[in-house]
């Protein structure tokens, strides 16, 4: 809790506090809230062959966060870090797993800080524990599909995880990749979004100027699942408004289009779990980057409306 921490106007009142004011650990019996949760990992970027230091993330997006504006939302909470030690992947996917579906069974809205794409498995996992009877769909703001085989987990391989783990459960795959990257994604990438019936939509099909279709797209998705699990891959964003991450985008999608999109789903009455991912503080440009993300998590938090479930 020591970074939250900023400026503060006293003489202002309540209705002049920030995020650092507001926010509490997060503890049993609370109630219902948005429960943000650190994954401080960068083993998959390292795996694979990406700029590493993400695993710095979490701690730097908090300090972004912290001297935002506080506009009446849920309670706000913070469950610390989950660390990946020694290497092991796996045994960080499981830990994170089991702290995001006790928050997701207590009531709260799961909003993971990383760390590398690699987060996504298991925040996934941890939903899925959580939903085992709900229909996930998974919407995914990103300029490549990430999945890739591979011989071991890594930050490129986390939705083909996701893709096995519901063949192996019985279950359908709802994978929506919006702001995909011809130039960075292989034609056996496509081919495979293609086997696993994933849809997706196209970096220069996501133009303001296109925003009514994108729009259109995203709500026919959400409409056809239960819940929603919104993975936010910040190299999504041009590499001018998000320099920090592993792979910076040549060409990307403006922050005005994923907030709109953002608080769409935030508002959508679905969204249980969402996550921002590969913020690496080791390249950020005078905080251009944190900043950046920050915005898109105060978004997601001030636009939230929670789910209900119909069983």
């Amino acid at each position: 809790m020591t970074v939250w921490t900023g400026r503060i106007d006293a003489a202002e009142g309540d209705a002049a506090r920030r995020w650092h004011q507001v926010v509490q650990p997060l503890a049993v019996n609370q109630p219902a809230g948005i429960a943000l949760l650190g994954f401080a990992c960068d083993e998959g970027v390292r795996r694979n062959q990406g700029r590493v230091g993400a695993v710095a993330g979490p701690v730097a997006l908090r300090k972004a966060l912290a001297n935002l504006a506080y506009h009446p939302t849920l309670p706000l909470y913070d469950a610390g870090d989950v660390a990946c030690e020694e290497g092991d992947l796996d045994a960080a996917h499981q830990r994170l797993a089991t702290a995001v579906s006790q928050h997701i069974q207590a009531g709260h809205l799961s909003l993971v800080l990383g760390g590398g794409h690699e987060t996504a498995y298991g925040h996934w996992l941890g939903i899925a524990n959580a939903y085992p009877n709900q229909r996930i769909g998974i919407v995914n703001f990103d300029a490549h599909f990430d999945l890739r085989e591979a011989a071991e987990p890594t930050s490129g391989t986390p939705f083909a995880q996701i893709a096995a783990a519901c063949a192996k459960r019985g279950q359908d795959f709802h994978y929506l990749c919006m702001g995909v990257a011809e130039t960075a994604n292989t034609q056996a990438l496509f081919a495979t979004a293609e086997r696993l019936k994933a849809t997706w939509r196209l970096d220069t099909d996501m133009t303001p100027w296109q925003l009514a279709a994108t729009q259109a797209q995203l709500q026919s998705f959400i409409d056809q699942v239960d819940v929603v699990y919104l993975t936010i891959d910040l190299d999504v964003l041009p590499a001018a408004q998000m320099p920090a991450v592993s792979a910076p985008a040549g060409f990307g999608v403006e922050i005005s289009v994923i907030e709109h999109l953002s608080r769409l789903l935030a508002a959508s009455g679905k969204l249980v779990a969402a996550d921002l991912v590969e913020f690496n503080p080791l390249f950020d440009t005078d905080s251009h980057g944190a900043k950046a993300a920050a915005r898109l998590a105060w978004s997601i938090c001030r636009s939230f409306k929670p789910f209900v479930s119909k069983n």
